[in-house]
This record gives structure tokens, sequence and C-alpha cells, in this order.
């Protein structure tokens, strides 16, 4: 992709600044614009209510409101087509999901509602048509329900490739992504794609080959992957883990040429109650986004956290009050000096504790230990404190 494009982003989730107060929510975007970057918001569910409740009768004002917040903040702006209403997946008409989104939001539309989505698709594109960038689902949702058991890669092609022909029809110049399935990992097993970190789970690539060989067509390739494995192993440790990130996209890009690559969700953190200290977090937070940098991945959406009260670790906001955390600052420096196409320097760290990104103007340091180090870095003997992130320019 061309130099200059805003690599990083986010993804809004179920509360988002638009659901404060009409003060917070411009304080958010003032900060936002000042470094402009991706932004990215589902049709239905993640702060949005269902966009069709009935049949040909549609319900915009929460994807309104979000795509309002992205315009004020400079945003460019992605569409997730993700989820369906719930008539289109066996239940009744109206605006809920059974009353119960948690136990019907991410249920697949049924086969024979396939055409009623793809219509809402282009329904949503053609409403948003300053919109380019579109993902289609998210990963396989109610086309994987057990993962150890292949998917329905077969079901979600044939939904992908109705959207993708309803969408191209009404907006040509949209460019569209998939298939967004989830590279989980397992300790071992039988896999062609493996690391230190782990196997990428097999059933992941058998539907990733299938949907990229019966595809209609594809702008960008969209996936998303954890560091931990299945049994929240972090393999061989939290910082070595993460050059997942950097094989998966190398398998991708052999895989399917000079096609940009798309994570649209990443995490490095297991998600069975373990808790990092600040420090930590966003040291392998800042060392995982110098895998996608260095492997050449288009593009990474950071999932961020949802919250209304209180302290929110991993926010890119203070819900309390707006401000930008160090998250959100990390995420914008990355943005200001690592889009894509930039070019980066073989800089290196005399000691390997350090990770080093370098491009011509900013240099970015990363101790991943939990002690002070001093190391030379571009000609520089310099020390940094345990798990410090350092800025500096050339």
């Amino acid at each position: 992709m061309e130099a200059g494009w805003p690599r990083w982003g986010f993804t809004h989730t179920g509360v988002s600044a638009n659901n404060v107060t009409p003060r917070f929510e411009q304080i958010v975007a003032d900060s936002l614009a000042r470094t402009p970057m991706l932004q990215n918001q589902h049709i239905m569910g993640f702060g949005a209510l269902n966009p069709e409740p009935y049949p040909g009768r549609f319900y915009w004002e929460d994807l309104d409101s979000r795509l309002t917040l992205m315009k004020r903040s400079g945003a460019t702006p992605v569409i997730t087509l993700c989820c369906a209403p719930d008539w289109m997946k066996g239940g009744p008409q109206g605006p809920t999901t059974d009353s119960a989104w948690d136990e019907h939001l991410e249920d697949a539309p049924y086969p024979e509602h396939f055409d009623d989505f793809a219509r809402l698709a282009a329904e949503v594109a053609k409403r948003y048509d300053d919109v380019k960038y579109f993902m289609v689902w998210n990963e396989f949702k109610g086309f994987w329900p057990n993962h150890s058991k292949p998917a329905d890669y077969k079901g979600y092609t044939e939904m992908y490739n109705k959207v993708y022909d309803a969408v191209k029809q009404v907006r040509p110049d949209a460019q569209i992504g998939g298939p967004y399935i989830g590279f989980d990992s397992n300790r071992t097993g039988r896999s062609e794609l493996r690391g230190d970190w782990g196997v990428v789970n097999q059933n992941v690539l058998d539907a990733f080959d299938y949907w990229y060989e019966n595809k209609k067509g594809a702008d960008f390739i969209v996936v998303d992957g954890a560091s931990p494995t299945d049994a929240h192993q972090l393999l061989p440790d939290e910082f070595g883990a993460l050059s997942k990130f950097a094989d998966v996209t190398e398998w991708l890009r052999k895989k399917t040429g000079d096609m940009p690559i798309w994570w649209s969700e990443w995490y490095f953190q297991p998600e069975d109650g373990t808790e990092w200290a600040e420090p930590k977090r966003l040291a392998v937070q800042a060392a995982s986004m110098i895998e996608f940098a260095r492997s050449g991945a288009a593009t990474a959406l950071y999932w961020n956290p949802q919250d209304k009260d209180g302290p929110c670790q991993g926010c890119l906001w203070d819900p309390r009050t707006g401000a930008e955390t160090p998250t959100g600052q990390l995420v914008a420096e990355f943005t200001k000096w690592f889009p894509a196409g930039v070019r980066l320097d073989p800089v290196t760290s005399s000691d390997p504790k350090v990770r080093v990104l370098a491009q011509p103007e900013r240099l970015l340091l990363v101790n991943t230990g939990d002690g002070a180090v001093t190391t030379t870095v571009d000609g520089q003997e310099l020390t940094l404190e345990p798990y410090e992130i350092r800025w500096s320019g050339r």
C-alpha cells in the first residue's frame, strides 16, 4: 500500500465516546483528530442496534452516530458487515435479538436469508458512500461453533460471495475484505503453520484455503488472532509469543501474493484473568505492533475495550474524562511515525532485550525485561527502565 496509509486504528465496541455526553464526545473527537487513524464499526452489535428490525425497514440512528464521531475525529472509516437481524436467523421480527443479545447476536443468518443479508450490506454501502472499506462478517461467528471441528467454510463463502456481489453492484468503488477468521493456535497439533509460539489450528487453514480459492473476489485479506494458545499459554514467553503475528502475516503474503493483509483484531494477553502491571502490558503491546510493522501488515486494528466508569486498562481514552490514555498515545505514535509504506531502517540493539523499530526520522525502543537495561542503539548508549517504551528523534 502507498506510503502514508494509516496502518493503525481501532474498532469501536459496545460503549464509545458517542454514548456519554456531547461534551465528552467532543473531547475524544478533538484528541483523535490530532492523529487521524482508521476507525471501524459493526453494523449490528458492538454499540449498534438492529439496522433492519423488519424486512425493508431500516434503523440507522446508531450507525449514523458512530459514523458522525468518525468524521468529527478525522478518521478513515471502516465498516464490518456483521451481525444479522433476528429474522434472518430463525427469530422474530423486531429491534431486539430474542431479548438476549449475548445468546443470539453472533448467530449466522440462515442460508435462505443470505440474499437478505447481502441486500442489507448493499443498503449500508449506499447510505455510507464515503466509507471505502468493508469487512465481511466477524470471526466466522455462527459458522464455526466448535473449533475442534471443521468450520462451515462453504456456508461462509456462499454468504461472502453474495455480499461481495451486492456491494460491488451498488458501490463498484468499495473495497471488500474477508474472511475475517481467527488464526487460533494450540500448543501442539497437525499444521503447516507453526513456530515457537505453537501451531495454528489446521481447521483455520482449511477454512482460509477454501474461501481464498472460491471467493468471487477480494480487495484485501482480513484475519485476526492472539499470541496466547487456546490454553492461555504464552510460548516461549509473553514477548516470544508475539512472533506469531509476523509468521502468520508472512504465510498469508506467500499464499496471496501482494494482497494487503489486515489484522482486524489482535490480542496479546491471556483471557484467563491474568493481570499485568500497566508498564508491562504497554511494552507487550508495543512489541506486538513492531511485529506487524516489520512483517509488512497493511493494517492492524486495536479492539478498544469498553467501559463507562472508573479506570479501564487498555482503553484508548479515560472513560471518566475522555482524556487520551497511554494506550491511546501508543497507537497514535505508531500511526504518526510508522504508516504503511514508511521506510524501515535496520537498526538493532546491542542487548536483545531491547527491541527496536526505526525509520529515517524516528526511533522506537522497547525494553522487554523486568530490569533496567543499558544498551547501544544507533551509535548511542542508552539506559532503559523496566518495560520502558522510548521514542526519540534520529
